[in-house]
């Protein structure tokens, strides 16, 4: 009766620590810039030691780009809760739109950590890495809603590549605008042109 309590106990005093390494991290990464803060740094800031850090992150990357992927951890799931019966422009401009919402929901610090991102070479690589795994995803769910076989048919590919990319440059722009542009408009502009693409392709309209 005792072990789903200690359990519990144990899930919230990790899930603690790790919030408040990437705070400490997220706090000088953007105000310093990423190559002037070290580990040693982040791990004074927040408390802990070297040993504690490399736990949770396998490097300062991870703590940045987790923040990021984490809206891509739920792409699949938003699609496949679609309609079936929904143009694939739509379902796709939804599942994007729920990830953007949710990064500019965090207001100042996201966008802080959108053009700390944008603007580190190696950052940016880290993201476009985890983005391979999304538009895998969203690749095995577009076959299963449209019927398709993605081994013979290059439409679930290009699509979800066209809905990442969408997602990319709406970021771009949010971030470049310093906020100023309203994301969600930004996503309706970008799927108003890959639409006729997205939706032709399938005969869905």
């Amino acid at each position: 009766m005792t072990i789903r309590p200690e359990v519990s106990l144990t899930q919230r005093k990790r899930q603690l620590v790790s919030d408040e390494l990437t705070q400490a991290a997220l706090n000088l990464l953007t105000r310093k810039g990423f190559d002037a803060v070290t580990v040693d740094e982040i791990v004074a800031a927040a408390g802990v030691s070297r040993r504690t850090f490399f736990r949770y992150f396998a490097s300062k990357e991870d703590v940045v780009v987790q923040f990021l992927a984490e809206m891509g951890a739920g792409m699949r799931a938003e699609l496949a809760a679609r309609p079936s019966e929904e143009p694939p422009s739509a379902a796709l401009r939804h599942t994007v739109r729920v990830s953007v919402n949710a990064c500019a929901g965090h207001a100042d610090r996201a966008l802080r950590v959108v053009q700390l991102i944008l603007g580190t070479p190696t950052l940016l690589a880290r993201f476009l890495e985890r983005q391979t795994q999304w538009r895998e995803e969203l690749t095995v769910e577009l076959a299963r809603r449209l019927e398709l076989d993605p081994a013979t048919d290059m439409y679930p590919q290009l699509a979800a590549g066209m809905a990442l990319n969408a997602f990319d440059t709406v970021l771009q722009r949010w971030s470049d605008s310093g906020g100023s542009e309203d994301p969600t408009i930004l996503i309706d502009r970008a799927f108003a042109v890959i639409a006729p693409a997205l939706d032709t392709a399938t005969g869905r309209r």
